[in-house]
């Protein structure tokens, strides 16, 4: 009996560190995504226009952006489980913030600390996951971004619930309390995972930190052509998250349809489970080309929907989120296996800083476009976008041959 409960104990701990970091990024997916899904409810209750939640968002996911290359190099240079609890208290204090009832602007405030924080997270656990399960990245990568995205489809329930209820601020009193947990357990636990890995803490070089070691990873013009492909996604992906429920409720639906259509968006996330295993069996490059092809065309059909009823806005709404998260595990798992291991964490937070950095602009973009031109004119430009991504994934291909 003994043996059967250590042996099932060492199974478990086998994943403590993916479970442990996709409980994170769960958390940080739930604080974000909760923001946009609660925009109806602050127009209201603080008398804001949509260009001002979105530049708001916009700052938010640029402390995110920000956050990529700075918590990249630290992991290089001190390990990435020290940087993941630090990134996870920030978190915490951040919803703390959000927790109470205050001002507007304090509440922005803790607004930009949950980007700050949050921020610190994915870049070091993509490094992390893909040093502790080397042969196995792609699905683990598929298994955190699927598990994460969960997050997204929770936000959007709860909010209804507790807004319902007439305090939205619990939300983030739990948030507060999962961050500063998470943060102990990451430090209790994951260090005897991931002790007997090879070079998952860095060198500690000084060479580690030289800028110029990480801008170098340019010089291919085969990455660059990647990176191109994974900036016109994150741009395009942002500007939808961050105005699907206001983009369905002017279209005629309902606040619960709305709300259960943006979580269907990332429920489909268990798409990334399939090609993230498919991408270590199959290769990356014609995978990543297909899912961004579909989510090109489903993103072209939702700024053409008009008024359409519930269940074609969610048909719609599900192949996109089917290809857009299809596209998270294949990125993940390629640029971890082109940067060098020595700049892993830094070259991973550089990538990571462009495209959210160019990612974040959508939201404003977004805002300001719908308020002017409409809704539809602003997802048309977003379609264009991720078909831009598509092609530039096609031309990464070409230049490997």
């Amino acid at each position: 009996m003994r043996t059967r409960v250590r042996n099932g104990f060492s199974r478990v701990s086998e994943y403590d560190a993916l479970l442990l970091t996709a409980a994170l990024w769960f958390l940080a997916k739930f604080l974000r995504y909760a923001l946009p899904a609660l925009f109806p409810t602050f127009r209201t209750q603080f008398g804001v226009s949509n260009a001002l939640l979105g530049t708001i968002f916009t700052v938010t996911m640029l402390c995110y952006s920000l956050m990529q290359f700075p918590s990249g190099v630290l992991a290089d240079r001190f390990g990435a489980v020290q940087v993941i609890a630090a990134g996870a208290v920030i978190t915490g204090g951040g919803a703390l913030v959000l927790g109470i009832a205050a001002p507007f602007t304090v509440l922005v405030g803790g607004m930009f600390l949950v980007g700050l924080g949050t921020g610190i997270h994915k870049t070091v656990s993509i490094r992390l996951l893909s040093r502790v399960y080397p042969a196995r990245t792609g699905r683990a990568l598929g298994l955190f971004d699927t598990l994460g995205a969960f997050g997204g489809v929770a936000a959007p329930t709860a909010v209804v619930l507790v807004t319902d209820a007439g305090n939205w601020h619990l939300l983030f009193l739990v948030g507060t309390v999962m961050g500063f947990a998470l943060a102990g357990g990451v430090l209790a636990f994951v260090p005897r995972r991931t002790s007997d890995s090879v070079n998952i803490d860095g060198d500690g070089s000084a060479n580690a930190l030289a800028l110029r070691q990480y801008l170098a990873l340019f010089r291919s013009r085969r990455f660059t052509a990647f990176v191109g492909a994974t900036v016109c996604f994150s741009f395009a992906y942002n500007g939808v998250v961050a105005f699907l429920p206001l983009y369905l409720t002017e279209h005629g639906l309902s606040g619960s349809n709305a709300s259960l259509i943006y979580s269907a968006l990332f429920a489909v996330s268990l798409v990334q489970v399939v090609t993230g295993d498919l991408s270590d069996r199959i290769g990356r490059l014609p995978l990543a080309t297909a899912v961004l092809a579909v989510a090109a065309g489903a993103l072209g059909a939702l700024s053409m929907a008009g008024t359409a009823g519930p269940l074609v806005f969610g048909g719609i709404v599900v192949f996109f989120g089917a290809g857009s998260h299809g596209f998270r595990p294949i990125r993940d798992s390629y640029l971890a296996a082109t940067i060098p291991d020595d700049v892993t964490g830094g070259g991973l937070g550089l990538v990571r800083t462009l495209l959210m950095g160019v990612g974040a602009l959508a939201p404003a973009i977004v805002g300001v476009l719908s308020d002017t031109e409409g809704f539809a004119a602003a997802f048309g430009l977003l379609a264009i976008v991720m078909a831009g991504a598509s092609l530039f994934s096609v031309l990464t291909e070409l230049i490997g041959r």
